[in-house]
């Protein structure tokens, strides 16, 4: 098992909505629903007014390794590609998960639904 590292700030300045949303569309189908899901709840947390400063630094953080195209396993790897952005985004999911609110979960299981059919 390996441990993933990423400085927060290094990551921040990579996000953008415009270069989320581009990720995303671009690669939904390789890096599937597993990466997208806390992906998109985050995303949807970033965007709420209610959700604290700290959160939405450690969401963009999260955010912008995912969108960087440089990180500790390049994303055009068959399989494994998104492996490293699922640990970062799990993490930060953890972290901020107090302020993942239903909404949130709903918005994302509707974003999916709309992508990939039926979802989990």
């Amino acid at each position: 098992m390996y441990e993933i590292k990423f400085s927060q700030n290094k990551y921040e300045s990579n996000y953008s909505d415009r270069k989320f949303w581009s990720k995303v569309k671009k690669y939904a189908k390789d890096a599937g629903e597993s990466v997208l899901k806390p992906a998109l709840k985050m995303y949807y947390a970033l965007i709420d007014s209610e959700t604290p400063a700290w959160a939405k630094a450690v969401i963009i953080g999260a955010l912008g390794y995912f969108i960087s195209p440089i990180d500790a396993i390049p994303d055009a790897i068959p399989v494994v590609g998104f492996s490293d952005d699922l640990g970062v985004l799990a993490t930060a999911l953890a972290a901020v998960a107090a302020h993942i609110k239903d909404e949130h979960v709903e918005r994302t299981k509707e974003t999916l639904q709309n992508w990939f059919g039926k979802t989990n």
